[in-house]
């Protein structure tokens, strides 16, 4: 496994600070390079624990990127500084969604994987939090766009979240289903959600109504999968399901 440090100029701004990213863990495939996949941690995580749990899964074709991302106040946590990717409040449709935080994250991850070469497939995934900022990655996706409305660069072939929620799931649809290619690119996005049912941090109705959502928007591609009596963790069961179905969707080569 190698390490990487990578700085952004502009880290994440919010009023008048400024967040820098942490440092991003990147590992190597072991076969020929197939696939390339940002994975995001947790609130208050970091990239480096996520990199040593991929870097043991049966994919030999796939690199990894691990980032770490800015600490900050979060809202959640009573003002409380600590590694996230946006400000969070109450997980819930009417809690206020931090746009910019969000957007300058994303464009943080879409670096990432805007040098990668042109016969790679890219995707991004990621866990709680992670994921949140995955499916809102999918998100600009589709629509071509940010929330700034700044054109989205990167076409993700497989996107996976676990134990996540989807921020801005308010006008989803609307803004999906006005333009044709949005509405394409979000029937034929692979996405492929998990969720323990004894989930006491996200709770599992959150995941359950995240995916609803993504599916009336027209992301039509979609796994859900859950976890009977499983809380706010992984378990070996799901990482298999997570690497049969990235085989499946990215058709890598060689994985078992």
């Amino acid at each position: 496994m190698s390490y990487s440090h990578y700085t952004m100029a502009s880290g994440s701004r919010t009023g008048r600070r400024t967040f820098e990213f942490g440092r991003t863990y990147v590992v190597r495939p072991k076969g020929r390079h197939q696939a390339t996949i940002v994975w995001l941690h947790g609130l208050g995580d970091n990239g480096s624990s996520w990199s040593q749990l991929l870097e043991s899964l049966p994919l030999p074709n796939v690199k990894w990127i691990c980032p770490t991302a800015p600490t900050r106040p979060v809202a959640l946590l009573g003002g409380f500084p600590c590694t996230a990717w946006f400000d969070a409040g109450e997980l819930s449709e009417e809690s206020p969604d931090d746009w910019e935080g969000l957007d300058t994250s994303a464009a943080h991850i879409a670096n990432f994987l805007s040098t990668e070469p042109s016969d790679v497939k890219v995707g991004i995934g990621g866990f709680s939090m992670g994921a949140a900022m995955a499916l809102y990655s999918a998100t600009a996706c589709a629509l071509g766009r940010y929330g700034n409305g700044i054109p989205y660069p990167i076409n993700h072939r497989a996107v996976v979240g676990l134990s996540g929620w989807l921020p801005g799931s308010r006008g989803l649809r609307n803004k999906i289903q006005v333009s044709h290619e949005a509405a394409r690119r979000a029937a034929s996005l692979p996405i492929l959600l998990s969720h323990g049912t004894c989930d006491d941090v996200v709770p599992y109705k959150i995941g359950e109504k995240s995916a609803h959502s993504l599916n009336i928007a027209g992301f039509w591609n979609l796994t859900f999968k859950n976890y009977e009596g499983i809380g706010h963790y992984t378990v070996p069961k799901e990482m298999d399901e997570v690497c049969n179905w990235l085989t499946t969707k990215l058709c890598l080569e060689g994985s078992r």
